[in-house]
């Protein structure tokens, strides 16, 4: 026989079985992690006046150098080859889905910011360095670093100079209104050295200029006269000192009252620069979209994230560029390094975790 305290807790039991959950049971709720994508609240797609323009017309307009070896230049076919052309091949890859889609506009070092700010070009990508009075003083946008370059100088070999302290009295050759004139003669000011400068109009006639001896030395940035010197009659007859001496930031210029445009051509850059850090080549581009399981590779890829609209670009255009354009190595070895006159190493334009460590890091692409 069931007692009577036996029967109660058996008859509060069955009624608990029969009611739901009161709302203080509930455990805490477990949230999704976010995922950066357009159609997530709290992600906004931008919009870019420059992008609109650029579809509307169909091709991006460049300016670029008249002819840079390495960073700018047309080939035998009247094909431009080059670093420079190479950005804005990538920027045309990633807003229109074409490398092929730009029109360069030859610009000379005067006019190149002025050309930029009258609406003539989308982007300017001409070796230029990024300086506080240019970016604070001329309405411009230096999105970003693409090569991290130094001014130096150029001799001739049988000079028997080691270093540029030996350039006294000397004759230097220098492109007028370039930062290049006011660094060398800062230097040369700071360390009480005389030197006389030799004003070209022109980084053609600069060197021309050396090369007919009317000056002893030829200065500008080290990426220029490595350039420069691919060209020459004699090329091992010429060296360049080691003294380095000025940060020269190079990169792409756009105008300041688009800042999405500018986030544009940033991102086309990390593209490049996240397809080396992957593994992510020309040639592998296509296998990884469909193989790859990494979640930044398939991000970057279009394959997940949904984060090119974002900017108002299609899903696959990191993809496009990668495929059209390459990884910041294979655009590096092709334009400036190994495979191209220059031979140049990458030394700070190493990625961050290279072997060698440079300067080149990416943000997450997440």
């Amino acid at each position: 026989m069931i007692s009577r305290f036996a029967a109660t807790v058996l008859l509060l039991a069955a009624l608990g079985a029969c009611s739901g959950p009161t709302p203080a049971s509930k455990g805490p709720e477990v949230k999704a992690s976010p995922r950066a994508a357009a159609s997530e609240p709290g992600y906004k797609p931008a919009v870019s006046v420059t992008l609109g323009m650029v579809r509307k017309r169909g091709y991006v307009a460049c300016g670029v150098h008249a002819g840079l070896p390495g960073f700018a230049l047309k080939d035998a076919r009247g094909e431009w080859r080059g670093f420079d052309v190479d950005i804005c091949r990538a920027v045309a890859a990633a807003t229109l889905g074409d490398a092929q889609k730009v029109r360069f506009t030859v610009v000379d070092a005067k006019d190149r910011f002025g050309a930029l700010q009258r609406g003539e070009l989308d982007i300017l990508s001409r070796n230029t360095s990024h300086t506080f009075a240019r970016e604070a003083g001329l309405g411009v946008s230096f999105p970003i670093i693409t090569y991290y370059d130094g001014q130096g100088f150029l001799v001739r070999r049988e000079l028997g100079l080691g270093s540029a302290q030996e350039l006294t009295g000397a004759r230097v050759c220098v492109q007028e209104g370039t930062a290049s004139a006011g660094n060398v003669d800062d230097w040369f000011r700071v360390r009480g050295i005389k030197y006389r400068a030799v004003m070209a109009s022109s980084e053609q006639q600069a060197r021309s200029m050396y090369e007919g001896e009317t000056c002893d030395a030829f200065t500008a940035d080290i990426s220029a006269l490595a350039a420069s010197r691919s060209v020459m009659n004699n090329p091992g007859s010429h060296v360049i000192l080691p003294e380095v001496i000025s940060k020269e930031p190079l990169g792409p210029v756009v105008r300041r009252d688009d800042p999405v445009w500018a986030e544009i051509v940033r991102w086309t850059v990390y593209a490049t620069l996240l397809g080396e850090e992957l593994g992510v080549t020309s040639r592998t581009v296509e296998q990884a979209r469909e193989t790859a399981t990494d979640p930044e590779t398939r991000r970057l890829l279009g394959v997940e994230g949904d984060l090119g609209p974002l900017l108002g670009l299609e899903k696959d255009w990191a993809f496009q560029v990668i495929r059209q354009v390459g990884a910041y190595h294979e655009i590096f070895r092709r334009d400036l390094g190994g495979d191209s006159a220059l031979r140049l190493d990458r030394g700070l334009n190493a990625l961050w975790n290279a072997p060698k460590p440079g300067l080149m890091y990416a943000p997450p692409m997440r």
